[in-house]
């Protein structure tokens, strides 16, 4: 099995995992947080993908683990969308509750200058 870092920066902002599981499922998950406005990036062994192409997937792109991250802002969101419960998603990806909450306590913005 392939192991992902619980947080990461991802072009300049950090991003959390919320789970490490199978491309096809991940894919799907990817989708269904697309949906509703939560971005999501897949990262295999090998790279960073914002999107897979099905004809990617049907040619025999890389299948196994991978880890699914979103941005951390979103990720209240993308949790309850999944069906997560927000402590025990923490305590699985070794990811803190005060960690997965921080974007929540900054505030509208989630702490940055803008």
């Amino acid at each position: 099995m392939a192991t992902f870092e619980d947080r990461v920066l991802y072009q300049g902002d950090p991003w959390v995992r919320v789970d490490t599981l199978p491309r096809l499922l991940a894919e799907g998950w990817r989708r269904t947080l697309l949906e509703v406005g939560v971005v999501s990036v897949v990262r295999t062994p090998f790279q960073w993908s914002m999107g897979s192409q099905a004809i990617e997937i049907e040619t025999g792109g890389y299948m196994g683990d991978v880890g699914l991250y979103v941005p951390e802002v979103q990720l209240p969101e993308a949790l309850a969308l999944l069906g997560f419960d927000e402590e025990e998603a923490g305590a699985e990806s070794g990811t803190t509750r005060a960690e997965a909450t921080r974007a929540e306590d900054a505030g509208p913005g989630g702490g940055q200058a803008g």
